[in-house]
């Protein structure tokens, strides 16, 4: 993931632009000579820059449930509103194709949350190009471990003078009113996600200490609306689903472990990972799961490989950790 500058919240010399309601301003006209609808290859959405030079005007607040609308102006900017919510909270953010202008290129960043000094903090927490409709901007799924106040920064590549449209739907977590029980075998779907830096780090360490032995490590989060917990069995079938990990699926026999008796599975060189893991994805007295899957198979004389893969369930916070662990013979 990119690493931002700080982002502070501040009110620029820019022009003020009004806040609406959910229904977030006007639709999009359709071209008055019928002519159909287009879009042109854009240029990305940079992250923004730094602060000096007024490069963002900060709006006010998209509520959760909610929209805001405003103008892209006639050159390339960036604009900011803050999102409170409460911990675990899961956001959909989407620039909408009802009233956004015809041919507007967006970006999205999501930072925070804000500290006593005011900061937003240097890292981008979730961004996007153009996974929405045309050239707008879609983040399906935020899930927000910790309560407090973000910065959702809309940037664009062509100040086209034209309305956008931000919505802030609830897709799962705290923000769900009144969540009714999880139905039977209710599946898990997995979004993939930047690891924590200093997760990484941990794990280049322990990558780096012998050449026989090597580990990858992934971060999943997954929508859930449900008062009651994902199972760790499907978290499992996500992770299984996926081509990169169908080795494992013959397997016949997995081991379920409790979080603590998990780390002696681990070879020592990785177990700094055990604590730093659930220090950045769980919650206190959170039922953190594993399950965990074997295979081997030979490329040749001298070339037996062992490989180990941990699906690690953090139900609470809504995660989904893999951690596959290898070896090979030299």
């Amino acid at each position: 993931m990119k690493r931002g500058t700080a982002v502070r919240s501040a009110v620029l010399g820019l022009s003020a632009v009004g806040l609406l309601g959910a229904c977030g301003g006007q639709p999009e006209q359709t071209p008055a000579n019928g002519d159909a609808v287009t879009t042109t290859a854009q240029r990305l959405v940079s992250p923004p820059p730094t602060l000096s030079g007024g490069f963002m005007n900060y709006l006010g607040t998209l509520p959760v449930g909610g929209a805001v609308a405003s103008n892209t102006g006639t050159t390339a900017a960036y604009e900011g509103f803050k999102l409170t919510v409460a911990a675990h909270a899961q956001v959909a953010l989407e620039v909408t194709h009802l009233g956004t202008g015809v041919g507007v290129d967006t970006g999205l960043f999501v930072y925070g949350p804000k500290d006593a000094s005011g900061s937003y903090g240097a890292r981008i927490l979730f961004q996007d190009d153009d996974s929405g409709y045309g050239e707008l901007s879609k983040i399906p799924l935020a899930t927000f471990d910790k309560a407090g106040e973000y910065l959702v920064v809309v940037g664009w590549s062509n100040g086209l003078g034209k309305q956008y449209r931000l919505q802030a739907s609830c897709v799962g977590g705290a923000c769900v009113t009144n969540p009714t029980p999880a139905p039977a075998s209710a599946p898990v779907t997995l979004a993939q996600f930047p690891l924590e830096p200093s997760l990484q780090a941990l794990l280049d360490t322990g990558n780096a200490y012998r050449e026989d032995m090597f580990s990858f490590l992934d971060r999943y989060d997954f929508a859930w609306p449900y008062s009651t917990p994902a199972t760790l069995d499907a978290a499992a079938a996500a992770v299984l689903a996926k081509s990169e990990y169908k080795g494992y699926r013959t397997y016949p026999t997995p081991a379920t472990y409790t979080y603590a008796a998990f780390e002696p599975q681990m070879y020592w060189q990785y177990r700094p990972l055990h604590p730093a893991l659930l220090a950045a994805y769980g919650e206190p007295g959170e039922n953190v799961q594993v399950k965990s899957y074997f295979r081997t198979f030979s490329t040749g004389p001298n070339g037996d490989n062992w490989r180990w893969l941990n699906v690690i369930l953090f139900p609470v916070s809504r995660h989904v950790i893999v951690y596959e662990q290898t070896a090979h013979e030299i």
